[in-house]
């Protein structure tokens, strides 16, 4: 169902609950919403469509918003399927639609539409340019690579909108996480989770469109995934700008285990008792094996320091570690103070890879010396264990 958002608005996305993994990789327990909106002004714009999931809902919400008239614009900020997906049967659907568009997402066109033709019904827009509706204007804001490049933003100054494509989304549709921010529970959970996992590598970027952002009298933003924003802007704002500058949100200690028989479980878990012992402000422990490591990844950068502690395998890593740790390397992990445990029955490996793999990244502290444990906790690994603590909370 069409829902009207005032000052002749429109939202017609759809919410999808029977998804299982977004971007086949990221469990949505909650399930994700496809955000799409209409402009009913002298002109007639669509913003963004739907994933084909949800296609028959989106072109119902569409159809029940125009109330029969006929739009002008299909706006695509953003190529990915989830949002554009309906994009070629609006054109084949509208004859008179133009489509409204970025150079680099125009190129994609072909790439995800073979065959259809867009001649003579496309108008590039770049940054600061402005598609004037009659009451409403979209002003432009090139985002390239948030998260892809051909990303616009745009702002609508009648309503204080910045319709913000990809950015300040989340997981969970919004039947389950409340149409607007102020109605979620947690915004920052699945926000925090969202951001790392989908937009993180590119801080910088996201830094660039902040600082645009900075001078838009924003009341409003609407987002492509998740709840729209309007009250306490400025802590959805902060939280982004922590986030895309990889400063650490809270204060406290992230250890990431993985165990093959428990061992090394046992030693994290004695490790976590000690740090809590000497005042550690907050310890989370996950077992790599047993959790999401979309979330994982999350905590990674949410605290400013983190413990490692995995076993050796094949002369190398326990595969749960070395994933995790890949995935902090192409997430572009950064500005953390890292510990290292490792296990080995005869010739202990893990500390050496993740030692290898954490130095790769940019600005991060090891801690020395790494602390091994020969298959199971001991009494006479406890001093090593203590004299980590203690380093870590130097």
């Amino acid at each position: 169902m069409a829902k009207a958002l005032g000052n002749n608005v429109y939202y017609i996305g759809a919410d999808d609950l029977d998804i299982d993994l977004f971007e086949s990789q990221y469990i949505v327990p909650e399930g994700v919403s496809y955000n799409s909106y209409l402009i009913k002004d002298e002109k007639i714009a669509i913003l963004d469509t739907c994933d084909a999931r949800k296609g028959d809902e989106w072109k119902a919400n569409l159809e029940e918003a125009l109330e029969g008239c006929a739009p002008d614009y299909l706006v695509v900020h953003h190529m990915e399927p989830d949002h554009s997906s309906l994009a070629a049967w609006a054109l084949e659907h509208f004859p008179g639609i133009t489509l409204v568009t970025s150079a680099a997402a125009l190129k994609m066109f072909g790439q995800f539409f073979p065959g259809l033709s867009t001649e003579g019904r496309v108008q590039i827009v770049k940054e600061g340019d402005v598609l004037e509706l009659g009451a409403h204007s979209l002003r432009f804001i090139g985002a390239p690579m948030v998260h892809w490049p051909e990303v616009l933003m745009s702002f609508d100054a009648a309503d204080g909108a910045l319709y913000s494509a990809d950015g300040f989304g989340k997981f969970g549709a919004l039947c389950k996480c409340g149409f607007y921010g102020r109605d979620d529970d947690d915004w920052a959970c699945e926000a925090r989770r969202y951001y790392f996992n989908i937009v993180g590598k590119y801080g910088v970027q996201v830094q660039a469109v902040l600082k645009k952002a900075a001078g838009l009298d924003i009341r409003t933003i609407r987002p492509l995934h998740g709840p729209i924003l309007e009250d306490g802007l400025g802590e959805y704002i902060h939280l982004y700008d922590l986030w895309s500058s990889y400063t650490p949100e809270t204060d406290g200690i992230f250890i990431a285990c993985a165990s093959i028989h428990g061992g090394t479980l046992a030693a994290a878990e004695k490790l976590a008792e000690i740090l809590k012992a000497k005042g550690a402000p907050k310890v989370v422990l996950s077992d790599l094996t047993r959790s999401d490591i979309a979330e994982n990844v999350e905590d990674a950068f949410r605290y400013p320091k983190m413990v490692v502690a995995a076993s050796s395998y094949d002369a190398g890593l326990f595969t749960p570690m070395y994933d995790f740790l890949h995935r902090l390397q192409i997430k572009g992990y950064c500005k953390r103070t890292v510990a290292v445990v490792e296990n080995g029955s005869w010739a202990p490996s893990a500390g050496r890879v993740m030692r290898e793999m954490l130095g790769a990244m940019k600005e991060v502290s090891i801690i020395d010396p790494t602390v091994t444990i020969r298959s199971r906790l001991k009494p006479e690994d406890l001093p090593a264990l203590e004299a980590l603590a203690e380093a870590i909370l130097a």
